[in-house]
């Protein structure tokens, strides 16, 4: 039979086990609070894209405004704008009308010059 003393290896496991993955999982947090994605280094990039992001969001804002206030204009049941309708139309059509003078402008033209 066997003697139920255990090696010294055992005896040094059973002894450091427990601390050993307390250690481990303490370092792996500590980790991902320093560097993980939500970290405290990435605090500073998350930041910068939460001020880009509002800026955007901002400036789709102003755009949705414009345009919904162009749909208004254009609802049927409370009658189409005229201005917008003709602006429309003539854009759509491009016509102009007999008293309009039209001067087409070339887009590859260089500025001129101040002289």
């Amino acid at each position: 039979m066997r003697s139920r003393t255990a090696s010294p290896f055992q005896m040094l496991l059973r002894r450091a086990g427990l601390p050993a993955l307390t250690l481990i999982a303490v370092g792996f947090f500590v980790y991902n609070a320093v560097l993980g994605p939500t970290g405290v280094m990435a605090t500073k990039q998350i930041k910068a894209d939460y001020e880009q992001k509002s800026t955007e969001y901002t400036a789709l804002d102003k755009k949705r405004a414009a345009l919904k206030n162009r749909v208004e204009l254009l609802d049927q049941k409370r009658g189409v704008d005229p201005d917008l309708a003709d602006e429309l139309a003539r854009k759509q059509l491009n016509v102009v009308r007999p008293d309009e003078v039209v001067i087409p402008l070339d887009k590859h033209a260089p500025a001129p010059t101040g002289r």
